[in-house]
């Protein structure tokens, strides 16, 4: 996994928080969806680059 991707993961992830607590506190649940849909996606990616990373 390239040190661009892994950062690009974490970032995704991070946000995907962000966007969770913003919408839990101002009661978005749109928005609150959205950002564990981000994480979700942040965390296959990086599970998608380990794998890749297991057959090299």
């Amino acid at each position: 996994m390239g040190i661009g991707d892994k950062i690009e993961n974490a970032a995704q992830k991070a946000g995907g928080k962000a966007k969770e607590e913003v919408g839990e506190r101002t009661g978005d649940r749109d928005l609150q969806a959205e950002g564990k849909g981000d994480q979700v996606s942040g965390s296959l990616k990086q599970a998608g680059e380990n794998v890749k990373d297991a057959f090299k």
